[in-house]
């Protein structure tokens, strides 16, 4: 992470809170979605996620129907069990999971179900789909603690 546009990353993130959400809602969704492939493209260039892990270390992703049932066949679970040992239901009615960090993820910071993982795990950090816009308070709280969405955010920024 040699980018000088990811020194300091948290510190110029939180500074930048109330741009981001100014951006997020007059942003022009067309030419956004056009940049984000490449954006997203480039910040995983830079970003390497096994260096980081603060999605899976403070946040948990929701558990939906198809994802409980895929990874208690993994784990030779139960769909029950599956969620008594590892879930609960949150104040929005899903499932997520009762500790943080999650219970998947390793001192290395690989996901021991990474083949099997929920989709919100496969999907996050969301930086090359319309969710970045459509959820805007998601993508700033993304920010927050994800390089890879403030990176997206402050190029989407300086192509204004």
């Amino acid at each position: 992470m040699e980018d000088v546009l990811l020194q300091d990353w948290e510190k110029k993130s939180a500074d930048h809170q109330r741009v981001y959400k100014q951006f997020l809602l007059r942003a022009n969704k067309n030419k956004v979605l056009k940049a984000l492939p490449s954006l997203h493209d480039e910040a995983f260039e830079k970003i390497d996620c096994l260096q980081c892990g603060n999605c899976c270390k403070g946040f948990s992703p929701r558990f939906k129907t198809p994802d409980i049932k895929r990874i208690a066949k993994h784990l030779k679970m139960k769909d029950g069990d599956f969620i008594n040992q590892y879930l609960f239901v949150d104040s929005e009615g899903d499932h997520v999971l009762k500790t943080k960090p999650c219970s998947f993820l390793g001192q290395d910071n690989y996901c021991s179900i990474y083949e099997v993982r929920p989709s919100d795990c496969a999907r996050f950090p969301y930086t090359d789909e319309d969710v970045l816009l459509k959820r805007p308070s998601l993508t700033q709280k993304n920010s927050t603690f994800c390089p890879a969405v403030y990176f997206v955010l402050e190029k989407l920024i300086q192509q204004k």
